[in-house]
């Protein structure tokens, strides 16, 4: 019986000023997506909150926490080819998330997209020559 070889870590791909942003945030907060992150990067769950959020587009998902100031927030897209892209890491103080963060994780959404795509036809294009 042969053991499984083990699946290689995932890479992130900080989209924007995404990484920037989540560095500004507390010590903790920081630790905490971190870990949740790395998790993700090995093909487990996200050890924090996590849900769905179809608003801003098909396999992107928002990781939560808050503590007694606010709410921070990391949306990502699921793995695709090994990489999960971090679209967008934000501060909210209400409960509903504010237009402007949904349309910039929508529009670099959409850019990473884009990037998967060309780079599928380059490949493509590679193989065939």
């Amino acid at each position: 019986m042969t053991a499984a070889l083990p699946s290689p870590i995932a890479v992130i791909v900080w989209e924007g000023d995404s990484l920037e942003v989540l560095r500004s945030f507390p010590e903790d907060i920081r630790g905490e997506f971190g870990d949740a992150l790395r998790a993700m990067q090995q093909g487990e769950r996200p050890t924090c909150d996590a849900r769905p959020m179809q608003s801003v587009g098909a396999g992107v998902f928002e990781l939560k926490l808050q503590d007694r100031r606010t709410w921070y927030r990391t949306l990502y897209l699921s793995k695709i080819d090994n990489v999960i892209h971090v679209l967008h890491c934000f501060e909210k103080s209400s409960r509903k998330t504010p237009k402007t963060d949904l349309q910039l994780a929508s529009r670099r959404l959409s850019n990473v997209l884009r990037r998967i795509n060309l780079e599928k036809k380059n490949e493509k294009r590679i193989n065939k020559a």
